[in-house]
C-alpha cells in the first residue's frame, strides 16, 4: 500500500483561538487539495505551546476541544494527528488526537515531560504511565485514551510526542517497534544552535528501529516571545530521509509531503485501537529519497532565527517598527543589521504585498515599494552624544544607519546630563569628580539617554530594542534603566565573542542571500568601548572586565557545564597560558560580578533563546538574588595557590 503523507508546521499564537483555528483550517484545505491521506500536526497545535500557567485553567481545555470538534468535518477522507491539551478526570495531559475521516478515534498522551532548560511541563501536566490505557468521556461519548497504538485496516500508527523521542528509553510500552507501520510525532521543539542535526538523527533512528516510516511535525516561528521554532518537518523510512522542510519559513502554514509504502499488520495486540477505515491507495510512485537539507553554519542559523524572531515579535505585539539607540558599537550595530535582514528576507519570501499584509495595522509602510522605503518606517536609529562621545562611533552609527536605509537622528544630551549633575551636586554639597564618583558618572550618562529614546518610542508606537548581550548580562556590565531600557533584548542569548565574529562576517559575506554591509568596517575596526569616561582615559570594555573570550569561557564552564571555580581556575591557566595570579584575577572578578548582579538579570527585557547557555532566570538559569556567592571557594583557591 502506498500513501500520500504530510507533516505540517504551524505558526500559532498562544490563546489566539480564532487565528489558530484559521491556520488549522488552511492546513486541512491544503491537505485535501493534495489528496493527503495521513498527516501529523505539531504539539499543542490548537492552543499554542507557550500558554504557560493558563494551562492550569479549565477553560483552555474546553476551548481546545471546541476547536477540535469544529475541525472534524475538515478531516473527511484523511487520518490526522492534532496536538492539544486534554483533561482526563482531574489530571492534565499533553495529548494528540487521532482523527479519522471526520471522527475522533482516540487520544495518545505524552509519557515523558520536558522539564529542563526553558521547559516546565511538570508544572502543568502529568506524564502518562507506560502501557496504560483508559477512556475519557467528552460530550457524552467515551474515547480511548493513553499509551495507544491504532490499527487502521492493518496500518498500525504509533506515537511519540516531542520529549518522548529524546529520552533514552523510547518507543516503549504500547509503541513497540516491531508492530508499528508508522510513528507520528507532534512536536514543539525549540531552536538552538546545531540542534537540528540531533533532531534529524532521532527521526532517522526512529524509522530504522520500527523498520517503517516516521512523520515528524514541528511548530514554526516566534510563537510566544522568547522561543523560536525552526519549523523543521521530516518524513523518514527505514533509516533513510524521504522529505525534509526548509527551516525558518515566513509562511504560517508549511506542509511537507511524501509518499510512503508502509507494512501492514493484520493481527491486533493489547493497547491497540482498531478502526475500520479503508485508505484510498495513491497511484503515485514512492518518492525517491531526498538529500538532506544542508546544515547551516551557526552564523547562518543566527541570522535566520533572529530575523524570524524579530519579524514575529514586532507584528504580534502590533508595534510600528523598531526604535534603536545606535551607539556605533557591535551590539547596537548587530541589532540594526538584523532588522535590515529581517525586512530583506521577509519581502523576498512573501513579496511586497504579502509583507504589507502581515503588517496591515502599520499604515506607514503600506505605500512602500522597496526594502529601503520599508526601512524608513521599520527602524528609527538615534545616536545620543555626550562630551565623552567621539567622532569614530558617531561616524560608524550614521554610516551604518544610512546604508541600511534606517531613519537616523542625532541627539546631543549633554545639556540634560549637566542638568542632572548640577541637581545632585547641590544635594551632595560638593562637586562630583571622576576620581571619587566614577561609577555614578558613568551610569548617569547611560540613564540620561533613556527618557528621550523612550519618548521617541512612545510617539512612534514602536518597540524599543535593548542591545545588551549575554556576556554583559553575566557580569552586570550594563546600566539599569539606561542601556538596558527596552521591550525586547534580541542578543541576550548570545555572547560578545560570537557577535564580534558574526558582524565581521556580515561585513564581507552574503549570508543566506542577504546583502553585505561594507560600512560595518567602521564598527568592526574599533575595540569595544562603553564610551562613558572622558576620551583621554581611553575606556575599553576588556580593560574594565577581562578579555571577552576569557569571560565567555568562564561563563560557559560555570553556568552551562556546572564546573566548580577551582576546576575552572585550573582550566583558565592551562587554556590561556597565563600565570595563576592573572587567572585568579579573572576568576575572582567574574564570580564577584556574577553574584552581585543577579538582580539585573531578573530585570532584563525578554531575550530570544539561541542555545543551551541561557542566563534568563525566568526560563533557564535561576540564581539567588542575595547570596554569599563563591567567596569560600575563591578564598580556598587563593590560599592553596599562595596568591
Amino acid at each position: 500500500m502506498k500513501l500520500n503523507v504530510a507533516s505540517v508546521a504551524l505558526n500559532q499564537i498562544p490563546l489566539d483561538w480564532n487565528g489558530n483555528q484559521k491556520r488549522l483550517e488552511e492546513a486541512f484545505a491544503n491537505l485535501q487539495s493534495q489528496k493527503i491521506e495521513l498527516a501529523c500536526f505539531p504539539e499543542m497545535s490548537i492552543c499554542g505551546y507557550g500558554c504557560e500557567d493558563v494551562f492550569l485553567a479549565d477553560y483552555l481545555y474546553e476551548e481546545s476541544l471546541d476547536i477540535l470538534f469544529s475541525l472534524l468535518p475538515k478531516s473527511k477522507g484523511l487520518v490526522a494527528a492534532i496536538g492539544l491539551p486534554l483533561k482526563v478526570g482531574q489530571f492534565r495531559y499533553s495529548a494528540a488526537a487521532l482523527v479519522i475521516d471526520g471522527e475522533i478515534a482516540g487520544f495518545y498522551c505524552k509519557k515523558n515531560l520536558a522539564n529542563d532548560g526553558l521547559h516546565y511541563e511538570h508544572r502543568w501536566f502529568e506524564a502518562w504511565s507506560e502501557g496504560e490505557v483508559s477512556s475519557v468521556e467528552i460530550r457524552g461519548k467515551s474515547y480511548p485514551v493513553g499509551d495507544l497504538q491504532f490499527n487502521v485496516s492493518g496500518l498500525t500508527i504509533g506515537f511519540e510526542i516531542c520529549e518522548d523521542a529524546w529520552v533514552e528509553k523510547r518507543l516503549s510500552g504500547n509503541q513497540k517497534p516491531k508492530c508499528s507501520s508508522v510513528i507520528l510525532n507532534p512536536s514543539a521543539s525549540h531552536f538552538a544552535f546545531r540542534k537540528n542535526i540531533d533532531r534529524r538523527q532521532l527521526i532517522l533512528d526512529g524509522s530504522k528501529e520500527i523498520n517503517g516510516s516516521y512523520i515528524y511535525a514541528n511548530m514554526s516561528s516566534n510563537e510566544a516571545g522568547r522561543i523560536i521554532y525552526d519549523g523543521s518537518n521530516f518524513v523518514a523510512t527505514k533509516g533513510e530521509l524521504v522529505a525534509e522542510s526548509e527551516r525558518f519559513s515566513f509562511d504560517e502554514v508549511v506542509v511537507t509531503t511524501a509518499v510512503i509504502e508502509p507494512a501492514l499488520y493484520e493481527d491486533t495486540k493489547a493497547g491497540q485501537v482498531v478502526v475500520d477505515y479503508k485508505f484510498s491507495e495513491t497511484s503515485l510512485s514512492v518518492s525517491p529519497v531526498q538529500k538532506s537539507i544542508l546544515n547551516q553554519t551557526e552564523d547562518e542559523e543566527f541570522l535566520l532565527a533572529e530575523t524570524l524572531g524579530l519579524f514575529d515579535y514586532v507584528r504580534k505585539s502590533f508595534s510600528k517598527g523598531f526604535i534603536l539607540s545606535l551607539s556605533g558599537g557591535v551590539d547596537s550595530a548587530t541589532c540594526a543589521v538584523l532588522i535590515r535582514h529581517m525586512v530583506e528576507r521577509a519581502v523576498n519570501a512573501l513579496g511586497m504585498d504579502g509583507f504589507k499584509q502581515r503588517f496591515a495595522y502599520f499604515k506607514e509602510i503600506q505605500t512602500a515599494e522597496s526594502v529601503d522605503e520599508v526601512m524608513k518606517s521599520m527602524l528609527c536609529c538615534v545616536y545620543q552624544a555626550t562630551a565623552n562621545s567621539g567622532p569614530v562611533t558617531e561616524n560608524a552609527a550614521e554610516s551604518l544607519a544610512k546604508e541600511i536605509g534606517a531613519d537616523y537622528h542625532f541627539f546631543n544630551v549633554d545639556e540634560v546630563l549637566e542638568g542632572y549633575k548640577d541637581l545632585v551636586q547641590g544635594t551632595m554639597d560638593r562637586p562630583l569628580s571622576w576620581e571619587k564618583d566614577d561609577l555614578a558618572l558613568q551610569n548617569i550618562q547611560a540613564r540620561v539617554r533613556a527618557p528621550s529614546i523612550w519618548m521617541v518610542t512612545n510617539l512612534r508606537g514602536g518597540l524599543l530594542v535593548t542591545t545588551s548581550n549575554r556576556s554583559e548580562a553575566a557580569v552586570g556590565y550594563a546600566t539599569m534603566d539606561g542601556d538596558t531600557s527596552g521591550g525586547l533584548c534580541p542578543l541576550g542569548g548570545v555572547d560578545k565573542t560570537f557577535l564580534r565574529r558574526w558582524l565581521r562576517s556580515v561585513e564581507v559575506n552574503s549570508l543566506c542571500g542577504c546583502e553585505t554591509i561594507p560600512t560595518l568596517k567602521f564598527v568592526n575596526e574599533q575595540e569595544p568601548t562603553a564610551e562613558l569616561r572622558p576620551s583621554d582615559q581611553e575606556q575599553k570594555d576588556e580593560e574594565d572586565l577581562m578579555p571577552y573570550e576569557v569571560l565567555d569561557f568562564i561563563e560557559k564552564a560555570s553556568i552551562r557545564d556546572k564546573k566548580s571555580p577551582s576546576r575552572i581556575f585550573s582550566e583558565v591557566v592551562e587554556t590561556y597560558k597565563v600565570d595563576k595570579a592573572q587567572a585568579f584575577t579573572w576568576i575572582e572578578k567574574f564570580y564577584r560580578l556574577w553574584s552581585r548582579n543577579q538582580w539585573k538579570r531578573e530585570r532584563y527585557a525578554p531575550a530570544f533563546h539561541m542555545d543551551d547557555e541561557n542566563l534568563d532566570p525566568k526560563t533557564w538559569c535561576r540564581f539567588p538574588i542575595l547570596s554569599g556567592g563563591y567567596q569560600r571557594e575563591l578564598a580556598r583557591i587563593k590560599s592553596e595557590n599562595d596568591l
